[in-house]
């Protein structure tokens, strides 16, 4: 990660990044058909959750909603800032959190289920219809031995 990419947090009840999130999420949407939500979804939940974020000059190149049961609503990283560790360090952030890790990913979705599996997420179960548009989904968990594993990659590094 790079050294100028700095930590921060937006605890349940703020939302001083949501814009920034909900923006770059958008674009993602725009470019690769994933991360459809509708806004006031998005933004409601991303209040109800905390949210670890990753920004360079004041500008938001990652960021990871979770709940308090580490389920992971969302999870994004700008296209120009990906290859550099910043999706795993904000899993890893959230790991040492929870006990378990889990998301829900479209099974169309082979990037994201390639990254998931890479972390050691395994597929619990398969959700027909799960998605408003009628798409499918798997439902991931991390944990056990393979969240201890990793945690011990990221503390190591």
């Amino acid at each position: 990660m790079s050294v100028t990419v700095e930590k921060q947090t937006d605890p349940p009840g703020e939302a001083e990044q949501a814009s920034a999130a909900w923006d770059l999420k958008e674009r993602i949407r725009a470019s690769e058909g994933v991360l459809r939500q509708r806004r006031g979804f998005f933004i409601d939940a991303y209040r109800r959750s905390t949210t670890h974020l990753l920004v360079e000059s004041n500008t938001l190149v990652a960021f990871a909603s979770v709940r308090r049961d580490g389920y992971v609503l969302f999870l994004a990283v700008d296209p120009d800032y990906r290859g550099q560790g910043h999706a795993e360090r904000l899993i890893a952030d959230i790991a040492t959190e929870h006990r378990s890790v889990t998301c829900h990913a479209r099974t169309t979705n082979d990037a994201a289920l390639g990254f998931y599996e890479h972390l050691g997420f395994e597929v619990v179960r398969r959700i027909d219809n799960y998605y408003e548009d009628g798409g499918d989904a798997y439902y991931l968990k991390l944990g056990g031995d393979s969240l201890r594993d990793r945690l011990s990659e990221f503390v190591n590094r």
